[in-house]
């Protein structure tokens, strides 16, 4: 089958590593950063925050030593002042001078930094609560893809179900055939994907995902599995199909995808989906655990191709036996039995 992978893998992904450092590491080390600004420029020293100018001003404010940041004269205050910077608190104690460029080249940076991982939080929390590949593990396909006679014609069908409550809305499904082809003019297509038309009991390509159904294909001169026999459905043959099903998320409003595809070998020629679906007690049940289960029915081991050039093919085919009733005979039982008392 056709695979994928991410050049990076998940556990390195940017969002991992900003879920990984908790908020009070960031206040730590922003903290830190200010305590040694405030220390290189001597604000955390008693005796340089004790010089006063002879003459003060009217509101008292001294006219000496100027600190890179009031009121920080410990390693708590600078941590206090951290938590004020990355929340945006402003209690209005602790602020920032024109005296250091550093200090404030540093609010800039801690601002910018709370920011941005901030924003990365809120969108992992988004992706966390939407779980869009959840909803998709939920959307199941049949194990094996089959072909078999429907109205007198190939088709190629599958199965597909909802394990949830939850409607998909606007559930679409397509079909895709990726095999080798050569062009004309020699030029090899080592992987050419054609789109073939499905047939579901809704029409076109929309389907109503309430109960399980089965998707299927006619296979006539318009489809690529126009020559496909028996004979090639091996696992050496150049052959997938691939099948994706997308909606919208009833509760999220977010949409899914589910993919599956199927290799040649794992396309069953002459055989039918059982049914799933039973009535009981004015009720539809649907039993999953026969979900992927087939029955062999009478089909010709030829191409379309050839059954439809040769029609007298279909009256060699024994037909299928037709389902009997069996009725199930009944005895009723009085509710009350009335005895006769001896006189």
């Amino acid at each position: 089958m056709l695979s994928r992978k991410g050049i990076i893998p998940e556990e390195y992904v940017l969002t991992r590593l900003a879920e990984d450092v908790p908020d009070h590491a960031r206040w730590l080390l922003f903290g830190m950063v200010w305590w040694l600004i405030a220390f290189a420029h001597g604000d955390l020293d008693h005796s340089t925050r004790l010089q006063r100018s002879p003459e003060e001003g009217a509101a008292g404010a001294p006219d000496g030593f100027v600190p890179c940041v009031t009121s920080i004269h410990s390693f708590t205050s600078a941590f206090l002042f951290s938590i004020e910077v990355q929340v945006t608190i402003g209690f209005g104690g602790r602020m920032v001078t024109e005296e250091c460029p550093a200090a404030i080249l540093v609010l800039i940076v801690q601002n910018i930094v709370g920011l941005v991982i901030n924003a990365i939080m809120l969108g992992c929390i988004f992706m966390k609560t939407s779980q869009a590949h959840r909803r998709a593990e939920t959307l199941i396909f049949s194990k094996h893809a089959v072909i078999a006679l429907r109205e007198g014609k190939l088709c190629f069908m599958l199965r597909v179900g909802d394990l949830r409550k939850s409607m998909i809305i606007s559930a679409t499904i397509r079909m895709q055939v990726v095999k080798k082809t050569a062009s004309l003019e020699g030029e090899v297509v080592p992987l050419n994907q054609i789109d073939i038309q499905m047939e579901n009991p809704v029409g076109g390509n929309s389907i109503f995902l309430v109960s399980p159904l089965i998707i299927y294909h006619v296979i006539d001169k318009n489809s690529p599995l126009y020559d496909i026999s028996p004979l090639n459905l091996h696992h050496h043959e150049d052959l997938e199909i691939i099948v994706i099903l997308e909606g919208v998320v009833e509760t999220t409003g977010i949409t899914t995808q589910a993919r599956t595809s199927y290799l040649a070998d794992e396309i069953l020629w002459g055989q039918r989906f059982v049914p799933i679906v039973a009535e009981e007690d004015g009720r539809y049940s649907v039993d999953y655990s026969k979900f992927g289960n087939t029955v062999k029915v009478p089909t010709p081991s030829c191409t379309a191709r050839q059954l439809e050039e040769d029609k007298s093919i279909m009256d060699t085919m024994p037909l299928s036996p037709k389902g009997t009733i069996r009725k199930r005979s009944v005895k009723l039982k009085p509710k009350f039995t009335i005895n006769d008392e001896p006189s």
